[in-house]
């Protein structure tokens, strides 16, 4: 019996190992999007983008500075990330660096903002730091934004919501290294990409973390949701007089945003946010009126990354001509 089970682990291992997720995860994206414009398809008659500039002018004012404000949160709890690892430089430049290389993720591929940053960083640091503070960003802000989805548990009185704060178990000094080495194997294209020795000690050897738990990186990768949530929400008042079930969308939100940051065929989770908000949405909720958020909370959540981005992208332009 027990050498039919370690048969079966064995198995169940090699199939894990066999299974192309990069596949799995275009393939996912390829079926958001036609679902999206099956959705616009459905809708067409019903989405009007035009509104009363003069009367919603300032939420459109609001819902933009919100984005905008996001985006530094967002650049602050990298920062903080990087010092909960052990990084000890000037933190100023690294966030201006960030701001500016935001519009990076729109680019096909996914990764361009992570390897500009990885290459200044690892001239500031070392290149283990600089490549593992950049893998485990996206792995805090997905904690974050599920333990947002796990207060689902009090609203609707069911336990299965607390299974999202599994990943921020991990979260501490003693379980954050298994967290980092498995993100390692998922990220083995950028490890080729990156040229980082695969070595443990190595990584034990250069880390020197500064507290048990990164509190101040939960709190503004927190901060970081919340202000885009907010942001989407005054978007969502433009085309929706009375706002119920803040909850709701909310959930919704942070749920819809977790699955775009997992799918990297999705340049900034582009159409997958999207098409999981409309999917995961209930019924009550009117679906032209949820496209057309979705919509203007797009646009204004880009034009603020690439007006921030704006004088990295004039440099490359410059540097081309």
């Amino acid at each position: 019996m027990g050498m039919k089970n370690n048969i079966k682990i064995i198995n169940k291992k090699h199939f894990l190992k066999n299974i192309n997720f990069i596949a799995l995860k275009n393939i996912f994206f390829f079926v958001s999007i036609i679902y999206l414009i099956y959705c616009l398809k459905n809708n067409l008659n019903n989405i009007s983008l035009e509104i009363d500039l003069d009367f919603f002018k300032f939420h459109i004012i609001f819902s933009f500075a919100f984005c905008f404000l996001s985006i530094f949160f967002n650049a602050y709890a990298w920062v903080s990330i990087l010092s909960w690892l052990g990084f000890r430089g000037n933190t100023s430049k690294l966030i201006s660096h960030y701001i500016l290389t935001n519009s990076l993720k729109y680019v096909p591929g996914g990764i361009w903002h992570f390897v500009e940053r990885f290459n200044y960083l690892k001239i500031r640091a070392n290149e283990y730091l600089s490549f593992y503070a950049l893998i485990l960003e996206p792995y805090i802000m997905l904690s974050c934004s599920l333990m947002f989805v796990s207060l689902g548990a009090f609203k609707f009185s069911s336990p299965f919501f607390l299974f999202f704060l599994i990943p921020s178990i991990f979260l501490n000094k003693k379980l954050i290294y298994p967290i980092l080495f498995k993100l390692e194997k998922l990220k083995k294209r950028s490890i080729e990409l990156f040229n980082i020795p695969n070595s443990k000690s190595e990584v034990y050897s250069n880390f020197k973390l500064k507290s048990f738990f990164p509190i101040k990186s939960l709190i503004l990768e927190m901060l970081f949701i919340l202000t885009k949530f907010i942001g989407f929400m005054i978007c969502f008042s433009i085309f929706n007089n009375n706002i119920q079930n803040n909850f709701v969308l909310f959930i919704v939100f942070c749920l819809s945003w977790t699955i775009g940051l997992i799918v990297p065929a999705a340049p900034g989770g582009l159409g997958v946010f999207e098409a999981s908000y409309i999917f995961l949405i209930p019924n009550d909720f009117n679906q032209s009126s949820i496209i057309e958020t979705l919509i203007y909370f797009r646009v204004l959540a880009t034009i603020a990354d690439l007006i921030l981005s704006s004088p990295f992208l004039l440099k490359i332009i410059l540097k081309k001509s």
